[in-house]
């Protein structure tokens, strides 16, 4: 058997590649790296271009290379802010019952365009979010039963307000929903 530089001859302790270098794979291209940390990232779920570039970031991925990708990316369609802006809208709403104002500060915190989100939630109509602060309001109103009036506005209008409902709709929804369960509300403008 041939004798290695270390003092053993091969096919002895170890066998054939088994140093460190051989076994981990080659460093990758920044732009191949970032091709797949941003479809591993958009297989579970989309993504704004503005989440992506933050992984990139994150992942020490050079700017360029991250803007070059993101820019391919936008191109074939993979990254739609727009179309995220839409489906969140959507989605959000009808699953959550978010008001206008709490999707827009949500689309916001995810670096959607100020203009794509004004479109987004431009398309709620106004009597559907007031029919959506409704069905909240009925849902959470038998758990308020048995509270004095006043406790039972502060909490309705509460959970309104924290969906992103205005004060103006909050207060009109809950004060319907109680006179039409039988409650006093002829003071209720004044109280609050």
């Amino acid at each position: 058997m041939p004798f290695s530089p270390k003092g053993r001859t091969r096919g002895q302790g170890g066998g054939s590649g088994s140093s460190r270098a051989e076994t981990e794979p080659p460093p990758q291209d920044p732009a191949e790296r970032a091709r797949a940390i941003c479809l591993r990232l958009l297989t579970g779920t989309p993504r704004t271009r503005k989440q992506l570039a933050d992984a990139l970031h994150k992942r020490e991925i050079p700017a360029e290379v991250a803007e070059e990708v993101l820019a391919r990316f936008e191109d074939v369609g993979l990254i739609d802010d727009g179309a995220f802006a839409d489906a969140w809208v959507e989605s959000r709403h009808h699953g959550r019952g978010l008001a206008r104002r709490a999707l827009a500060r949500e689309l916001r915190t995810k670096g959607v365009d100020p203009a794509l989100i004004e479109e987004a939630v431009g398309q709620l109509d106004p009597d559907q979010e007031e029919e959506t602060a409704r069905e909240l309001v009925a849902r959470r109103l038998r758990s308020t039963r048995g509270l004095d009036r006043d406790r039972r506005v502060r909490r309705l209008a509460g959970m309104l307000a924290r969906k992103g409902y205005g004060e103006g709709v909050a207060l009109r929804v809950v004060r319907r929903a109680l006179e039409e369960e039988g409650e006093d509300v002829d003071d209720l403008d004044e109280a609050f």
